[in-house]
């Protein structure tokens, strides 16, 4: 006589010898870290540690222009260095939205100091579109936008 057994105990089991049944970590918080390691090196002047965080073939989209990652690396990389090691800025909540491999965040920031011997006083928006790659999230575009207060 052949007994036959619900499968459900079994795949139950299953799960729990393999960890197979266990959801997959949240990728929210790794794209958040993603960015925040992005500024957090522009913030201590680590063009290389701001540079890893960013994919090969990125644009960077600010004031009308579009910037390739080696240009953004060039000349528009040490002027944000220099910015954020000059001026505090307070960034409001991230948005994340993910869509499988690929991860967009919205975020505003609001700056006020002094930069280069000038007042500043300003909102900027960001749009940040980041993709995962070999387990890793890296920047694929960013876009800036400021306006006065």
């Amino acid at each position: 006589m052949i007994r036959s057994f619900p499968l459900a105990p079994l795949a139950l089991i299953a799960c729990l010898v393999q960890a197979a049944c266990s959801p997959a970590p949240p990728a929210e918080p790794a794209v958040t870290a993603t960015l925040e390691a992005f500024y957090a090196a522009m913030k201590t002047g680590d063009t290389a540690a701001a540079m890893q965080q960013i994919a090969p073939d990125a644009v960077f989209v600010e004031s009308g222009r579009l910037e390739t990652r080696a240009e953004y690396e060039a000349n528009h990389l040490p002027a944000d260095i220099g910015f954020e090691k000059q001026v505090n800025g307070t960034r409001g909540p991230m948005q994340v939205k993910i869509e499988g491999d690929t991860a967009w965040v919205i975020a505003t920031t609001e700056y006020d100091g002094t930069f280069d011997a000038r007042p500043v006083n300003f909102v900027s928006a960001q749009l940040a579109v980041l993709t995962r790659g070999d387990g890793n999230w890296r920047i694929r575009s960013i876009h800036w936008s400021s306006r006065q207060r």
